[in-house]
């Protein structure tokens, strides 16, 4: 997979870029990375890439050109364009899974009031939010939904096992974890995890996403009891 940034910080992607398991899927040759700077492509010397918005009101626009400029540098057959912004479809594991099936993800970082209605009109094939919150900017949001996405990828994660047992993937949490020593300022490890039973273990593990996923996370909870149905 190939994954390419726009962004006017490119500083705050490039460390992101350079460690833990991103770092080693660019090393395995898995993943294909390349952060872009927008003012590279601005028209004048002063690198200029936010305007005023027409019609009024509070903030800076960035510009349309250096967008444009930059994604004609770089579109490939196949290219796939995310704008992240808070108008967008709620990120979630569905979508991360969709994702990772593109060879060529490009990511638009808007910044200020946002980018040019016209860049999107145009250039666009998804919006995504990753929540109901303002960032300052879309570079923490597309951190976020590469390093999600990039999960799925085959020999990303050591054990592809762990990936499809991870929250939200039969819409249930994970059940709560626990290691070494047994006990720790009083508290006690369940004795079911010391048991050494593995089907009784699996079975409170089973048992307490359903009750944490139903205590916490009630739309969740709501979506694994269609998907329970569903497999009936």
């Amino acid at each position: 997979m190939k994954v390419k940034v726009l962004t006017i910080f490119p500083d705050l992607l490039k460390s992101f870029f350079n460690t833990s398991l991103i770092k080693k899927a660019v090393d395995r040759g898995i993943l294909e990375v390349k952060v872009v700077d927008i003012r590279d492509y601005a028209y004048d010397r002063h690198k200029v890439v936010d305007d005023r918005p027409y019609g009024g009101g509070e903030g800076m626009v960035l510009k349309p050109e250096p967008i444009a400029r930059a994604l004609e540098d770089i579109l490939e057959n196949g290219s796939h364009v995310i704008y992240l912004t808070p108008r967008g479809k709620k990120f979630d594991s569905t979508v991360a899974k969709d994702l990772s099936k593109y060879e060529d993800l490009i990511f638009i970082c808007g910044r200020y009031e946002g980018i040019d209605e016209r860049i999107v009109e145009k250039y666009v094939h998804r919006e995504i939010s990753i929540g109901d919150f303002i960032l300052n900017g879309g570079e923490v949001a597309a951190m976020a939904v590469i390093e999600a996405t990039v999960r799925f990828l085959p020999g990303v994660v050591g054990k592809e096992e762990s990936v499809r047992n991870e929250s939200f993937e039969n819409f249930l949490l994970e059940p709560p974890v626990y290691t070494r020593p047994a006990e720790f300022m009083g508290m006690k490890v369940p004795e079911v995890l010391l048991s050494g039973n593995h089907k009784e273990i699996e079975n409170w593990r089973l048992n307490r996403s359903i009750s944490d996923t139903r205590d916490r996370r009630p739309d969740l909870y709501k979506k694994y009891l269609k998907f329970k149905e569903g497999e009936r």
